[in-house]
C-alpha cells in the first residue's frame, strides 16, 4: 500500500489548519491543539483516516468502479488533474456545473456536443465555413473542453468522488450525498467531516499537501489496477496531456502578493507560480513548532 509517513506529512504542511476562530466543532477529534492562533491537525488521525480511504478506493476500483477527482480552486487544479491522468481516472478542475451528477442526462448531451465539435475540428470542417462561425464554434469547444473535458470519456456516474475543499465543492458534495455516491475528501479544520464518507484531516490549501495526498490516492489505484493494465501502451512523458495554463493574476491578486513579498509588484513583473508557492511555504514554516516536529519524527 502507498502509505504516508509522518515526515512526509510534516514536510508538506498537512498539519496546518485554519485560524482557530474559523474552526468547525465536528473537527475537534482530529485536532492536536492550537499554536499562534492556528489549529494543528493530529497527523496520527490523518494517517488513520487516509488508510481507511485508501482501502475504500482500492476496493472500488477492484470491483470495476472509477473515481472522479474534484478540485476547482487554483491550488488544487494541477495536482488533481495530474493524479487523475496518472491513475486513468476522471477529473473536474475548472468549474463544477450544477447537475453534473443529479442531472447527468443533460450533462451527457453537452459532452456529446463537445465530441461533435472535436470531430469537426479534427476533420477540418471549421476550415470550410465562414471565419466568424468557425471562431464561434472554436470558442464553444474551448468552453466545453474546460468544463467537461475531464469527464467526457467517463462511462456513467462515478463510483466515488475524491474532493479537495468541502466548502469550495459544496455542490459536488450535496449531489453525491443525494445519489448515495461515496465521497473521499481532504478535510480542513473549517469544514464538517460528517458531510463525507471518508474524511482525511489535512490542509486543503497547501499545494504540497494536496499533491501528496491526491498522489497517494492515485498510487493506490495504480497498484490495484497494474495487473489489468499490463501490456497496455505506455504513454511517454512528453506526450502526456499538458495542464492548461492559469489565467493571469488580477490586479487585486497582484496587490495581495505584493503584501506577501513585502514589496510593490507590477503586473508585468508578477512572481511566477513557483515563486509564490515557495513564499507560501516559507510563511507556513514560520508557524511550525519544533516540539511538534520532534514528537512526529
Amino acid at each position: 500500500m502507498a502509505e504516508l509517513t509522518m515526515r512526509e506529512l510534516l514536510e508538506a504542511g498537512v498539519h496546518f489548519g485554519h485560524p482557530t476562530r474559523k474552526w468547525h466543532p465536528n473537527m475537534r477529534r482530529y485536532i492536536y491543539g492550537a499554536r499562534s492562533g492556528i489549529h494543528i491537525i493530529d497527523l496520527h488521525k490523518t494517517v488513520e483516516m487516509f488508510n481507511k480511504a485508501q482501502r475504500a478506493v482500492k476496493e472500488i476500483v477492484n470491483n470495476g468502479g472509477h473515481i472522479l477527482f474534484v478540485g476547482t480552486k487554483k491550488q488544487a487544479r494541477d495536482a488533481i488533474k495530474e493524479a487523475a491522468l496518472l491513475s486513468r481516472q476522471y477529473h473536474i478542475t475548472y468549474r463544477w456545473l450544477g447537475g453534473t451528477l443529479t442531472n447527468y442526462r443533460t450533462i451527457q448531451s453537452r459532452v456529446k456536443r463537445l465530441k461533435e465539435l472535436e470531430r469537426m475540428i479534427q476533420e477540418g470542417e471549421l476550415d470550410r465555413i465562414p471565419k466568424k462561425e468557425a471562431s464561434r464554434l472554436r470558442k464553444e469547444h474551448e468552453k466545453l473542453e474546460r468544463n467537461l473535458g475531464g469527464i467526457k470519456d467517463m462511462p456513467g456516474l462515478p463510483s466515488a468522488l475524491f474532493i479537495v475543499d468541502l466548502k469550495e465543492e459544496h455542490t459536488a458534495v450535496a449531489e453525491a450525498r443525494r445519489l448515495g455516491i461515496p465521497t473521499i475528501a481532504i478535510v480542513d479544520t473549517n469544514c464538517d467531516p460528517e458531510l463525507v464518507d471518508y474524511p482525511i484531516p489535512g490542509n486543503d490549501d497547501a499545494i504540497r499537501a494536496i499533491r501528496l495526498i491526491a498522489g497517494r490516492i492515485a498510487n493506490a489505484i495504480i497498484e490495484e489496477k497494474q495487473l489489468e493494465w499490463q501490456g497496455a501502451e505506455v504513454v511517454p512523458a512528453e506526450e502526456m496531456p499538458v495542464v492548461e495554463e492559469e489565467a493571469p493574476l488580477s490586479p487585486e491578486q497582484v496587490a495581495e502578493y505584493g503584501k506577501m513579498f513585502g514589496e510593490e509588484i507590477a503586473p508585468e513583473n508578477r512572481p511566477s507560480d513557483e515563486e509564490i508557492m515557495d513564499k507560501e511555504w516559507e510563511l507556513m514554516k514560520r508557524h511550525r513548532l519544533e516540539d511538534l516536529e520532534e514528537e512526529y519524527r
